[in-house]
């Protein structure tokens, strides 16, 4: 029945602010926008596949949000933290251990690293990884991974 996420909507304070940062930071595509509701949207990926809605709202009546953007492993570990960097923005793990190293959520197993945009959403790229999950390994560094992959062959 179910075959996957079709849309997700955040509010924001600034609509202009998060349309920049959605559309010319993160490369989605803008597919409509509504003055009179103050509301824009973005395909993700795909157009009419994926869909990410903004509706802006006073700060006060916005509560922090997260979800995550499917990427390419080879995106993730050798250039998200660099192109966020770029950016302005802070990378971070999901371990928050002041590192900006992605990590591997072993029970997927996917490989992941965390960003906010403007209104304190925690954004996320991830990448499922080849491979059985290992929920006992927990999150763990990439190299760990592939070590613990390489012992089990």
């Amino acid at each position: 029945m179910i075959k996957g996420l079709y849309e997700t909507h955040l509010f924001v304070e600034n609509l202009e602010r998060s349309i920049e940062f959605y559309k010319n930071v993160l490369g989605l595509e803008k597919c409509y926008f509504e003055e009179e509701r103050r509301a824009a949207f973005f395909w993700i990926g795909e157009p009419k596949e994926s869909m990410l809605g903004l509706w802006e709202k006073p700060k006060s009546e916005i509560n922090k949000r997260h979800f995550a953007f499917k990427c390419d492993k080879d995106f993730i570990l050798n250039q998200a933290t660099e192109f966020l960097k770029q950016h302005g923005i802070n990378p971070f793990n999901f371990l928050n251990d002041g590192t900006d190293q992605p990590m591997v959520f072993a029970w997927m197993p996917a490989i992941a690293i965390y960003f906010d945009d403007p209104d304190g959403h925690h954004l996320e790229f991830i990448s499922v990884l080849d491979g059985k999950g290992k929920p006992e390994n927990g999150i763990i560094t990439y190299e760990r991974w592939l070590e613990l992959e390489k012992n089990e062959k």
